[in-house]
């Protein structure tokens, strides 16, 4: 992965885990001012709105890793990291197709039940990003031959 994916991919984590986070705090944690409030906080659709739009910025992000990161590394015989990494994988299909399911359903029991599964992969994508990154931070450095650019010679005459 190029610096700018890496980037890309881990800043749109931050937004959609950070909106998503504020928006299921005010959905279940807040209480409404008033009783006849239709939400519990004045800014809680503003953050399912950004939420709603940041989300295809990591489903795009998730492709690109796929073709820089993902398909390599389970071609390749390294194992480092890669429980958290398969971990990553199984739980990003859920986590997408439930939160797209959320906005299209209309029955509230399969509402009830896609925000569950949406809830429950994403904190489990969450807390396996930070294992992976983790990981990836105390693991002893190598160096990166894409980032090195090949030096024309020099001829000694």
């Amino acid at each position: 992965m190029t610096r700018a994916e890496r980037w890309v991919f881990h800043a749109s984590n931050v937004l959609v885990a950070g909106t998503g986070g504020v928006y299921a705090w005010m959905l279940y944690a807040l209480e409404p001012a008033d009783e006849y409030a239709l939400v519990n906080h004045e800014l809680q659709p503003t953050f399912q709105h950004l939420h709603v739009w940041f989300a295809p910025l990591l489903v795009l992000m998730a492709g690109v890793l796929w073709r820089a990161h993902v398909a390599p590394q389970l071609r390749s015989e390294r194992r480092a990291r890669r429980r958290s990494g398969l971990a990553l994988l199984a739980l990003l299909l859920p986590m997408v197709l439930s939160g797209y399911s959320i906005q299209v359903v209309s029955e509230q029991a399969w509402r009830d039940t896609w925000v569950g599964v949406h809830v429950v992969s994403s904190v489990l994508w969450c807390v396996a990003m930070l294992v992976h990154l983790v990981a990836r931070a105390r693991a002893p450095r190598t160096v990166d031959t894409r980032s090195i650019v090949a030096q024309p010679e020099v001829s000694a005459s």
